[in-house]
């Protein structure tokens, strides 16, 4: 298959282009950069079948991407994920998850390409049903600072299906809930790069709140094979992966401390607005459409990812 997949040189983007480059299929790989990383794309380079180009899908596609090959699937992964990237760059994250969803749509459109979308465990805001299941309809405050996020992946879902009814664009939509794992950004400011790597340079490990607050961490692998197989579905509407075993931010840096002998304490900081309390996914409907669920357990995962930090120091 020819494989479009923005978000390339991103922490999971770069893992689903070398999903598919093993498969033996044809990937073109897009990516501002703003947030990517050219080296988590390094070791694809050598692969004929792999290409990229440095481009920016909230603006217009040029022709030669449009016309370059038929594609059959186009993978929508460009967006900044972590707070303190999207802090940054507001205006960015909302116009690729906007106009950049738009553009990708009608590229779908006009190919007979199928769309996958990325979209968020984010959507469900700081929920008040918990765990959170794909009818649950979210909590989110629309002009908070974190809806910079929430609402663009609200908005494209919105905007995904539209073009499913009015154009008949086949679509998947995946909710992803925390996932970690190799290629992750050491600077990206998520709890699991906080914390490892603030322990393995022995400072102080930065818990927010009272460190009560929940959330599942899902290994990027597992992620990875929820999505091949939603892609060989022909389910069309909104889908959770994640990994519902949950554990406190205090849980998980205990789990942290016991992988990485560190002379780091715990110290507190003020909550920020509109974190989300609790976090953790119903995954009933990937086990029974998909025959999905997570694989690999926190401290397999967490000693693969150290060992890429350790080689990435």
């Amino acid at each position: 298959m020819n494989i479009l997949i923005t978000g390339a040189a991103g922490f999971i983007g770069s893992h689903l282009s070398k999903h598919f480059l093993d498969q033996g299929h044809t990937v073109l790989g897009l990516d501002n950069l703003c947030t990517g990383r050219l080296k988590n794309i390094d070791e694809l380079r050598p692969n004929l079948k792999f290409s990229f180009e440095n481009v920016d899908v909230s603006k217009p596609l040029s022709t030669a991407i449009s016309s370059k090959l038929k594609w059959d699937w186009i993978f929508h992964f460009a967006s900044p994920a972590s707070p303190p990237k999207y802090f940054a760059l507001p205006i960015e994250t909302m116009t690729v998850n906007g106009e950049g969803t738009r553009h990708l749509l009608d590229l779908a459109r006009a190919t007979g390409a199928k769309f996958f979308y990325s979209s968020t465990s984010e959507v469900y805001g700081d929920p008040l049903i918990h765990p959170q299941p794909e009818s649950y309809w979210g909590n989110v405050n629309s002009i908070g600072v974190r809806s910079i996020y929430d609402e663009a992946k609200r908005y494209a879902e919105a905007m995904i299906y539209s073009y499913h009814r009015e154009f008949k664009v086949d679509v998947r939509v995946i909710r992803i809930f925390n996932t970690y794992g190799p290629k992750m950004d050491p600077e990206d400011g998520r709890v699991v790069t906080n914390l490892m790597f603030q322990a393995l340079r022995n400072e102080p490990m930065t818990i927010y709140g009272d460190g009560l607050q929940t959330r599942s961490f899902q290994y990027v692998s597992d992620l990875v094979d929820g999505i091949d197989r939603l892609m060989r579905s022909n389910y069309t509407q909104p889908v959770n992966l994640g990994n519902p075993t949950e554990f406190t931010i205090l849980e998980f840096a205990d789990h942290v401390k016991k992988i990485i002998p560190t002379k780091s304490e715990i110290t507190f900081h003020d909550l920020p607005l509109d974190d989300p309390k609790q976090r953790k996914p119903v995954i009933t409907l990937a086990k029974k459409l998909l025959d999905w669920e997570p694989k690999v357990n926190l401290a397999d995962g967490l000693a693969m990812t150290l060992q890429y930090f350790k080689e990435s120091e």
